[in-house]
């Protein structure tokens, strides 16, 4: 699923901004970008709230928390200059004057595409994107707007902290293994990319000939360039691959010692129902795990 709906070099973008590389939040992070309706994020860890600020924070990124007395003035403005919003910290009821919003009830006048919030209509921007996270582990929120938003659950669970902390542990104990990884991701999406991009160029040619295609010297030049880049290409993915293939070895050698600290995380937090004392945050235990 996360595969075929996400580019390798978007994946590590994205993990380079503080998104954990695990498939369970590779496949979140898909479902953020992706969906045609607005994330709403079951975050209690904050690590999809960490995400989105890094990630967005170039772009103009508006925070806003219900709690402030002008928030609704400050997503009119996201609307009208099209910045990205995060509206964090949501409680499970949530204030109607955002409906219009969750909806994209967006009207056009004309050449204008309005939205109207409260009293006021406000020109909406097509580059406008909203963000929603919340704290609370289990919310229940109201069919009005879990229908008009994608709910995503970033609360970890103990096969994706795994990933995390193998992918940690392998940075700080064989920093040139994962450093060697990063970028056969790179090589390979790249590679990928110009085969899929030669092949494009190669029926274009084909579709727009005319005549006999072996009178086209153009042509027969094209696709014989073409052919011999395609087959450099097929063998640097071969050897990629292969080299993959040995680093991913090298590095399930400390799963192990990530699998006894996933286990050891979830452990300590359950103590926490015995007293609130021994709360504490996942971060709070990754510092531990790296020290």
């Amino acid at each position: 699923f996360a595969l075929f709906l996400a580019d390798p070099i978007d994946v590590r973008e994205w993990s380079l901004h503080g998104l954990p590389s695990d498939a369970f939040s590779v496949e979140n992070g898909v479902l953020v970008r992706r969906g045609r309706r607005w994330p709403l994020m079951i975050d209690p860890q904050a690590q999809a709230n960490k995400w989105i600020k890094s990630l967005e924070g170039a772009g103009g990124l508006i925070v806003v928390d219900p709690k402030m007395g002008d928030w609704m003035r400050k997503v009119e403005a996201a609307v009208q200059l099209g910045s990205p919003l995060l509206l964090q910290d949501l409680h499970e009821e949530v204030d109607p004057a955002l409906d219009p919003v969750l909806s994209k009830s967006i009207t056009k006048q004309g050449s204008r595409m309005v939205m109207r919030l409260g009293e006021k209509e406000v020109d909406y921007n097509p580059d406008f994107r909203l963000y929603l996270t919340t704290k609370l582990s289990n919310p229940h929120y109201p069919p009005e707007v879990s229908t008009k938003t994608t709910m995503v659950n970033f609360a970890i669970k103990r096969e994706g902290l795994e990933d995390q902390l193998l992918v940690i542990l392998v940075q700080k104990e064989r920093a040139d293994l994962e450093e060697r990884n990063q970028q056969l991701v790179v090589q390979v999406a790249k590679g990928k990319n110009q085969l899929a991009e030669l092949e494009d160029k190669i029926l274009f040619l084909l579709s727009s000939a005319t005549g006999s295609l072996l009178d086209d010297d153009a042509l027969v030049t094209t696709l014989e360039s073409s052919k011999n880049i395609s087959n450099e290409v097929t063998e640097q993915l071969r050897v990629a691959e292969e080299t993959k293939i040995t680093i991913d070895l090298a590095r399930e050698s400390f799963r192990p010692s990530a699998f006894r600290a996933s286990i050891l995380y979830f452990v300590l937090n359950d103590m926490g129902g015995v007293d609130p004392m021994y709360q504490f945050s996942l971060d709070a235990y990754v510092a531990l795990f790296t020290a």
